[in-house]
């Protein structure tokens, strides 16, 4: 491929990254977590190159503790970063025209990750909140990343005790939980703000949260005259719609205008409808980690994707048609997170958001109607 000076200007929506007045993100972000497990270094090269320098987008994002999931073999977290930086340092001229984003983890007793700040990488450790063990990763992820600045620099989960259901399944908060030694939001953010300061991220966002940290998030700045949050990275698809009754309000452009970066909006592969009436394709996410990801396939969600495919039959298109371009229809902005182990899904992927690609009235009733009957049944017991 000849040399790309520019990200090219296609028919990708431009949007705000929230409260973020210089920064516009295509509503199609690159996600990245397989980049180093399922995708070599070289495939990974490959979809930056289809995205961003054919398609426009122009909206990256990363973790620390990248890739996923952690059992496998070949797991080293910061692989994906490095990955990245290596695309980084040999396309120089595109990067000021792209939006970086990676995460400081939250909360683990023993981190292989947190180790992985240091030069060299030390062993298990804390993985923390607190103003040195930021810095710390920050500087670790701007190492990998080979850039001097981070666009977006995110909380991947919080500090304090928080029953994500997207991950654990967890309907309840268990009081009892509660740890007191969690570091308060307000020195998280105190460091988010110096490394603003210090131009070594521009923004900085949430992931995993709930109404209750998004606003102690904005409290806290407000009174650090920090800049507040301007995105938020949680689970979103039609599978798990709990953003739309519980932390949209806070989030809205009326309020404190966050953005919403949903994650997994495929269910891991699942809303592609590739594993209904039992079937494991080979090399497929959920058919190589058997553990991971399997509360869509559990028998409510079985039955909810086979209901969205028989809506997405009746539309005219694919069921990962549907359930991306169902991300781009919510009443809040959203900029959707997507993933791909192939080209050829890729395509797919960033298809879905073409301006030809409209879902009618009919067709989002339909989906509504799903919902009603059993409402996240990822997370439903």
């Amino acid at each position: 491929m000849a040399a790309v000076t520019s990200i090219p200007r296609t028919t990708l929506r431009r949007i705000p990254l929230g409260s973020a007045k210089d920064v516009f993100v295509t509503d199609v972000c690159l996600g990245t977590m397989t980049w180093g497990v399922q995708n070599t270094e070289a495939e990974a090269h490959e979809q930056l190159d289809y995205a961003i320098k054919q398609r426009g987008v122009n909206f990256i994002d990363t973790a620390e503790m990248y890739p996923v999931p952690s059992s496998d073999a070949r797991w080293k977290p910061g692989t994906t970063e490095e990955i990245i930086g290596n695309w980084l340092a040999k396309n120089v001229e595109l990067r000021k025209e792209l939006v970086v984003a990676t995460k400081v983890s939250g909360y683990q007793a023993k981190s292989e990750t947190a180790g992985n700040r240091t030069v060299p990488a030390g062993a298990p450790c804390a993985a923390r909140l607190d103003k040195q063990s930021i810095f710390q990763a920050c500087d670790a992820s701007l190492r990998r990343l080979r850039t001097d600045y981070i666009d977006l620099y995110q909380v991947h989960w919080p500090d304090r005790y928080l029953p994500i259901g997207a991950f654990t399944g967890s309907t309840e908060y268990i009081q009892s939980k509660e740890r007191s030694d969690s570091v308060p939001i307000r020195e998280t953010v105190e460091a988010l703000g110096e490394l603003i300061k210090a131009g070594k991220i521009r923004h900085y966002g949430l992931s995993n949260e709930s109404t209750f940290g998004v606003c102690e998030f904005v409290r806290a700045a407000d009174e650090l005259g920090v800049p507040r949050p301007v995105s938020i990275q949680n689970s979103f698809c039609l599978l798990h719609r709990q953003f739309d009754t519980e932390v949209a309000e806070a989030c809205s452009k009326s309020n404190y205008n966050i953005l919403l970066l949903p994650w997994t909006p495929l269910a891991g592969g699942a809303l592609s409808g590739k594993y209904l009436d039992g079937a494991r394709p080979e090399g497929a996410r959920m058919s190589v980690f058997k553990h991971f990801h399997q509360r869509y396939l559990n028998e409510n969600s079985v039955k909810a994707t086979k209901q969205y495919k028989e809506i997405a039959d009746k539309a005219g298109m694919s069921l990962t048609t549907m359930a991306l371009n169902w991300c781009k229809t919510r009443a809040f902005d959203t900029s959707t997170i997507i993933g791909a182990t192939t080209l050829e899904q890729l395509k797919e992927n960033i298809d879905a958001f073409e301006p030809s690609v409209v879902l009618s009235k009919e067709t989002l009733k339909a989906i509504d109607a799903v919902h009603q009957q059993c409402r996240d049944p990822c997370i439903a017991v």
